[in-house]
């Protein structure tokens, strides 16, 4: 089902729900998702109060859940405000194309598409954005979602091998090679509690007493997770080899401050020529009931059956 909603003082809001989960978009701003739950469940994304129902701001507002970015981070282009209202297109009973005005400054026009899957919690998430101006840029398309605060952030790291020892021991030269990257921002801090580097997985814990963290990942497992009052919620993306990705080959970056946790898919990095486009998708899950996770046999034992079905 596709309906227009209230949401928290905006009058007009897409809701696409299929009884199983619904996601609201805002139409007055954005577009942003800005819920994505089970009917009467908890909210995964971040709403900031003080935010919600305005619109027409000169500056760039966080507001929370999931908006559409420009990497890598500028100070103008990545900050044009959205604060305008959206043209919605049915593309069925279950999706929608969401698009903002031109961004006529920076040569841009972007576009969000949501699909949700008509039984379960999935939905297929395309970002899109095409070179509107006269002359080639280099961009690439950038997905932060605002997570709701009090939860842990679950980051699969790939799998470990044995040092191969004597080169005759070795299939091949990746054998002594490295297979993953983690890139520091200047405020990260190797003392923070927050953070646990394990050998599965890294968790990062939001909490409400502690500022900017982040990390960025060339992550090579295509999923990330964050767990919340009993719900995890699942993004599944994809890296390509062949790619240059923004940030030292960051795929996937992660933030943390006193307010959100946010969970960020980065695009392919590339020059477009004036008509040609770049698009980043991801896929999303949302899981109810599941147990506390604080270690990583936890993760084991009640996340991953839930991704393997």
């Amino acid at each position: 089902m596709l309906d227009s909603v209230e949401y928290r003082g905006w009058k007009s809001n897409t809701r696409l729900s299929n009884g199983r989960v619904e996601l609201i978009v805002t139409n007055e701003v954005g577009p942003r998702v800005i819920c994505y739950r089970a009917p009467g469940g908890h909210n995964v994304m971040k709403n900031y109060d003080e935010m919600m129902g305005k619109s027409g701001e000169a500056e760039w507002q966080i507001r929370g859940g999931l908006r559409f970015w420009i990497a890598p981070e500028d100070l103008t282009r990545t900050y044009c405000p959205d604060n305008k209202a959206v043209q919605v297109t049915p593309l069925g009973q279950f999706a929608a194309r969401f698009t903002p005005p031109e961004e006529t400054q920076y040569g841009i026009q972007k576009v969000m598409e949501l699909r949700l899957e008509e039984t379960g919690s999935r939905v297929h998430v395309k970002l899109r954005v095409t070179n509107t101006g006269q002359t080639a840029t280099t961009l690439a398309p950038w997905g932060p979602t605002v997570m709701a605060p009090g939860g842990m952030e679950i980051l699969p790291l790939p799998a470990k091998f044995n040092h191969p020892g004597h080169p005759l021991k070795a299939k091949n030269p990746s054998d002594f090679a490295p297979n993953q990257s983690i890139i520091l921002w200047p405020y990260f801090d190797f003392t923070d509690d927050r953070w646990t580097f394990g050998k599965q997985y890294i968790f990062l814990r939001q909490n409400a007493k502690k500022g900017p963290t982040k990390i960025g990942l060339a992550h090579h497992v295509p999923w990330v997770a964050y767990w919340n009052q009993g719900t995890v919620f699942v993004k599944r993306f994809t890296r390509h080899d062949w790619a240059a990705y923004p940030d030292m080959g960051t795929v996937y970056q992660t933030f943390s401050n006193e307010d959100m946790l946010e969970m960020e898919t980065v695009g392919a990095l590339c020059t477009l020529n004036p008509g040609q486009h770049a698009e980043l998708t991801e896929t999303w899950e949302l899981f109810t009931d599941v147990p506390e996770m604080k270690t990583e046999a936890d993760v084991d034992r009640l996340l991953l059956p839930l991704l393997n079905d």
